[in-house]
């Protein structure tokens, strides 16, 4: 694993605090040697979007993207119109944590949280609420979209059928869907499936494949299963601005990205190191983890006395709201692609020093 960055490493906090892979930043070097036709007609995009087709074992459309607030966005704002809904987990990342953006992009869509155990949905859950809005006629926001996160919020994962469940759902309904893929890689090499078993073959429409987290320097990708979305997104995001003129720098970074398989042994590497992690905290007094660990996030209660120490000592992680029932202290902790087993050993040595 790359050893650019400080250890023992004490950013716990985020996996979009790493270094970039050396092999991406190889590869940007690379492409910065030549002139290369501008707007996505360059060979570097050409190649990502026929990579991207062999991973998935399908036509796609990939438009690049910088950021992934962008990319669920705009994938959303094609998918509803400013009077209808948009449904999703009620911790989901578009709702929490985008400042608005899909509204804005959309032109008022409504998102709607739903509840459920570990950040994952249920279809009955879903079919309920989209009953409710349809029988509320004009009163109520109109249903037309499901977004999903893989892994979500709380570091669980949705198995094939888990998702095969919902888009059937939603499909019958009228709703087209969506694939939060931030974490995509982490998801994938937890459930040990192709990445078609958890995307347009378990009925997702668009998904946001997320690379910055999991070693891009800054890259993201829209990739587009249903083809009649594909013109008419790459309208929007011109009009929002994100497209870049200079697309192989995006697309060489994504390209890296999924050579020599990177991005799952990136992501391989994170989720051991969450999982050696979780199992060293739970050997500890008084700390308990809440949530199945099964990608690279991992949530704990612990007490206020030690979560103080950590900090004290100069740890950075995020406090969270606890779950459900639950009134103690929750921390996430997220471990990364660059770091090392004895940056998590130390940190759990930590608690008894």
């Amino acid at each position: 694993m790359p050893s650019a960055t400080t250890h023992p490493r004490l950013d716990f906090a985020s996996d979009n605090v790493t270094i970039a892979s050396p092999a991406i930043l190889a590869a940007l070097q690379t492409a910065n040697v030549n002139c290369e036709n501008s707007y996505g007609e360059d060979s570097y995009s050409i190649a990502l979007n026929q990579r991207v087709a062999e991973i998935f074992e399908c036509e796609v459309t990939v438009l690049p993207m910088t950021t992934g607030t962008a990319t669920n966005a705009l994938a959303l704002s094609a998918l509803c119109k400013p009077y209808e809904a948009v449904y999703c987990h009620q911790t989901a990342h578009a709702m929490t944590d985008e400042c608005g953006a899909p509204e804005f992009f959309s032109h008022g869509a409504k998102l709607i949280g739903l509840p459920g155990a570990h950040g994952r949905l249920q279809s009955a859950d879903l079919e309920s609420a989209v009953q409710f809005a349809r029988s509320m006629g004009v009163h109520h926001v109109q249903p037309a979209a499901l977004t999903l996160s893989q892994a979500t919020e709380w570091g669980t994962v949705y198995t094939p059928a888990d998702l095969r469940a919902l888009t059937d759902s939603a499909h019958r309904l009228g709703l087209r869907t969506h694939l939060d893929g931030a974490r995509f890689a982490n998801a994938l090499v937890h459930l040990g499936c192709t990445p078609a078993d958890i995307s347009w073959r378990a009925g997702i429409d668009l998904l946001s494949l997320g690379a910055t987290k999991n070693g891009a320097l800054a890259a993201e990708a829209l990739v587009v299963f249903d083809q009649s979305l594909a013109a008419e997104l790459m309208f929007r995001r011109k009009r929002a601005g994100h497209l870049w003129s200079k697309m192989r720098f995006l697309s060489a970074q994504l390209l890296a990205y999924l050579t020599d398989d990177l991005w799952l042994n990136n992501a391989r590497h994170a989720n051991a190191l969450a999982t050696r992690l979780s199992q060293g905290l739970s050997t500890l007094t008084g700390v308990r983890v809440v949530q199945p660990v099964q990608a690279n996030e991992v949530f704990v209660e612990a007490p206020t006395r030690l979560i103080a120490h950590w900090r004290k000592a100069g740890y950075h992680f995020y406090d969270w709201p606890a779950p459900e029932g639950m009134s103690g202290s929750v921390i996430r902790l997220v471990t990364s692609f660059d770091m090392l087993a004895t940056d998590v050993d130390a940190l759990i040595a930590s608690a008894t020093h």
